[in-house]
């Protein structure tokens, strides 16, 4: 909107130039984010807690998270409306790329906000059914993902491996189902992520700064041919969104630091979630991303493991799914399991990030 308003005003007031780099929009955009939520934030929580939307929760897990039952929840609307605002301010809207990307966060912002609802009402931390959670992931992904298929964009279907500098294979019509998967998996595993006081913000904090970089690069001609990525039209304009999204975790995770004030809820998790794998389908880094959120990945195979083991051996294999669990009760404290999740969420984005120089 900003940028809408201000270029044709360069002519006459040349630092207005400044409005066009895509560093200095996302610099801001992500400052709007930060400010909205510490203005915000607090009313907000303070709302959520007049009008008894509180966490219930689970009886079987650690006993030390019986005490958080009733901290207000579905704080992730703060982070929806953050970067919605941001980028109305920031972005510029002319591009298909951002409005897709944005359709997709809040779409899965939706079933996020429904699921939560639902908890709250039944005061219990049943949501959604699952196969009604699910369908509507499914629905998304693949509105998400045919639009990109019919878009025209030149090797939208080549499927790019980390150390390879050309795309491995062209999937077809095959790249459509293995889209949908993607976009599903990642919101589910950013999901199973959300169990520990700033555990999933500190992480989503990196994943987005990693993701930052990686559109920027996309989006310019001469970065990505001289790293041998493939060059991506406009998809410079969701570095602007990622760092917005930056702002607003850091934002939320000033209230969510243990003790925390709010949780993000599934409105938040679900939303980011299937915004990360949607941004990893535009700039071609569908495998990378699985790299770069290997915490989230880990915390999704640890379920996957432990109900695949109990259904055919009755036995688990961690003392409770996803992993993050299985370590609070092994003894370690929450903060330590926290800490070291995000330490190892950042050795996961360097390791990512390395790669484009190996290739």
């Amino acid at each position: 909107m900003l940028l809408e308003f201000v270029y044709p005003l360069v002519k006459y007031f040349t630092p207005f130039n400044v409005f066009l780099y895509l560093t200095f929009r996302g610099a801001y955009a992500a400052l709007t984010t930060l400010l909205i939520s510490f203005i915000f934030g607090p009313r907000i929580i303070e709302g959520l807690r007049a009008l008894k939307i509180g966490q219930a929760v689970r009886t079987d897990g650690p006993a030390t998270h019986l005490k958080k039952d009733g901290t207000p929840t579905m704080g992730g609307v703060l982070i929806i409306v953050s970067v919605i605002i941001s980028m109305l301010l920031w972005q510029d809207l002319r591009n298909e790329k951002v409005w897709l990307t944005l359709g997709a966060f809040a779409a899965f912002g939706i079933i996020g906000f429904a699921d939560d609802y639902l908890k709250v009402t039944r005061h219990n931390s049943a949501g959604l059914p699952a196969w009604a959670k699910l369908a509507g992931q499914f629905a998304v992904a693949i509105a998400v993902v045919l639009i990109l298929y019919f878009s025209g964009e030149e090797g939208i279907t080549s499927l790019y491996v980390p150390f390879f500098k050309n795309p491995v294979v062209d999937m077809g019509a095959l790249w459509i189902p293995f889209g949908v998967i993607l976009i599903v998996g990642e919101s589910n595993a950013v999901n199973f992520s959300d169990g520990l006081d700033g555990l999933l913000a500190g992480l989503l904090i990196l994943v987005f700064i990693a993701l930052a970089i990686l559109t920027y690069l996309t989006g310019r001609v001469d970065y990505s041919s001289y790293l041998g990525m493939p060059y991506i039209p406009g998809a410079g304009e969701l570095t602007v969104f990622c760092l917005a999204a930056v702002g607003a975790c850091i934002g939320f995770l000033w209230f969510n630091t243990h003790p925390a004030e709010v949780f993000m809820g599934d409105v938040g998790s679900l939303s980011l979630g299937g915004v990360v794998a949607t941004i990893s389908l535009i700039i071609k880094k569908e495998i990378l991303v699985l790299i770069i959120g290997g915490v989230f990945v880990l915390e999704i195979m640890s379920v996957v493991i432990q109900v695949v083991s109990y259904k055919i051996r009755k036995k688990r294999v961690f003392k409770m799914a996803p992993i993050h669990h299985h370590f609070e009760l092994s003894g370690w404290a929450e903060t330590k399991v926290v800490i070291r999740f995000w330490i190892l969420g950042g050795l996961f984005a360097i390791i990512a990030l390395s790669t484009l120089k190996i290739q």
